[in-house]
């Protein structure tokens, strides 16, 4: 408690030196932190893209690129995976529901997404939420699309508003301006891939392409909206399927029947384990981010220790007096570490408390923008590990002063240099 006493008398005296150091260490701290909880935050947020979700089918591929085109809206499939095999794989008893992609048309840069009323009922994400409307409900009419929050909002469309799709994932123009939709619903933000998509029917995926063929429109050839609304129009084709099994366990034994389908060659991925692989393809850069915060610590210790240091010879008469007075040289070099101790603790909480405050004013920004969930929770083991580091790194930047104030001499103390 001494020694405690005596660190914060001599840090008040110099509380200007001080309070820029803690300064330091807080900014390391709240950096270091901070990439923690993007970096946490980030795989929680992939993950929670197809919460509840168990196999994910689709044509022959790898098992990232499926989950990259079927769930995050990246890339193109390889091939379709035919209705009739999608019926026999769902019909199989293990199968609780089942959701079919189809995609393939856009509509000013963003997807759309050909599916059933399923996929807003089966379709969950963080933590099993489900999808929501903001405003109206789903697709009715044959003609009726529901949007993704962002593309509501960027494209300022509302209810009843009519659109028209494009023909490929990449195109811009209306070419199937002949065959406006209605806006039936606006779902509520995810932060998923959901809120940059429209979604239509599998029906009208079909009957927009009624009168095209092999990527081009059939000359002379027009199906007016209402004969398209009497025809029976079953999906030919599906790009994909997110499917949820009755039971976990029976995982591996579905996925390895979907695998050896011999009536087409398909594929079935677990998310889970897709999802891993693609963090392993990126754990670099999360090394070398990480990394430059370690590196923004050191540094801060590092000024912990040289601002200390270039204290010790304007504090020699104090160092002295305290030595006339009977403290023991481990006395002295325990006030120094105890100082460097009481400054990373306090740039730790400092640190600490700035970043859980940044994160509750910015979580939601963060969201919308990137979409990513940072939760703000008590600190994980990971968290704690990392302050232990810190404090550790503390004490041991106070070591070096610490043993030169050691080996400083009562006579070399009392000596008045010129």
């Amino acid at each position: 408690m001494i020694i405690a006493r005596l660190a914060l008398q001599s840090l008040r005296n110099r509380w200007i030196t001080v309070l820029l150091t803690i300064l330091a260490i807080s900014v390391s701290v709240m950096l270091l932190l901070g990439v923690e909880k993007v970096r946490s935050g980030a795989r929680d947020s992939f993950a929670g893209t197809v919460s509840g979700a168990d196999v994910i089918i689709g044509a022959r591929s790898g098992g990232m690129q499926l989950l990259l085109y079927s769930v995050f809206r990246i890339g193109n499939a390889t091939n379709n995976v035919t209705w009739r095999s999608y019926e026999d794989i769902v019909s199989r008893k293990e199968v609780a529901w089942a959701i079919p992609l189809s995609l393939g048309d856009s509509h000013r840069g963003y997807r759309v997404i050909g599916t059933t009323t399923d996929y807003f009922e089966h379709l969950k994400y963080r933590r099993g939420q489900t999808l929501k409307f903001e405003a109206g409900g789903p697709f009715d009419d044959l003609f009726d699309v529901v949007l993704g929050s962002e593309v509501a909002s960027r494209l300022g469309y509302s209810l009843g508003d009519q659109i028209t799709l494009a023909h490929g994932a990449g195109s811009i123009g209306s070419q199937h301006d002949d065959l406006p939709f209605r806006v039936s619903g606006i779902l509520v933000r995810t932060g998923t891939p959901a809120d940059k998509s429209l979604h239509v029917s599998l029906k009208a995926i079909e009957a927009i392409h009624v009168d095209w063929r092999s990527g081009s429109r059939i000359p002379g050839q027009v199906t007016s909206a209402d004969r398209l609304r009497q025809m029976s129009l079953p999906p030919s084709a599906i790009t994909a399927a997110i499917i949820g099994l009755k039971s976990r366990l029976q995982v591996i034994s579905f996925q390895r029947a979907v695998n050896e389908y011999r009536a087409e060659p398909l594929s079935a991925v677990l998310p889970g384990l897709a999802l891993q692989e693609m963090w392993a393809l990126v754990g670099t850069a999360e090394t070398a981010l990480l990394g430059v915060s370690v590196m923004v610590v050191v540094t801060s210790m590092l000024g912990l220790s040289a601002m200390i240091l270039s204290t010790l010879n304007e504090r020699r008469r104090e160092i002295a007096i305290l030595r006339s007075l009977g403290a023991r040289p481990r006395t002295i070099a325990a006030l120094l570490v105890g100082e460097a101790t009481l400054l990373t603790l306090a740039g730790i909480a400092i640190g600490t408390a700035a970043l859980y405050a940044v994160l509750m004013v910015a979580r939601p920004l963060i969201d919308r923008q990137f979409g990513i969930d940072i939760v703000i929770q008590l600190p994980s083991t990971t968290d704690a590990m990392l302050l232990l580091a810190i404090l550790v790194g503390g004490i041991l930047a106070g070591l070096l002063p610490a043993y030169n104030a050691y080996r400083t001499s009562l006579a070399d103390g009392m000596m008045v240099r010129t």
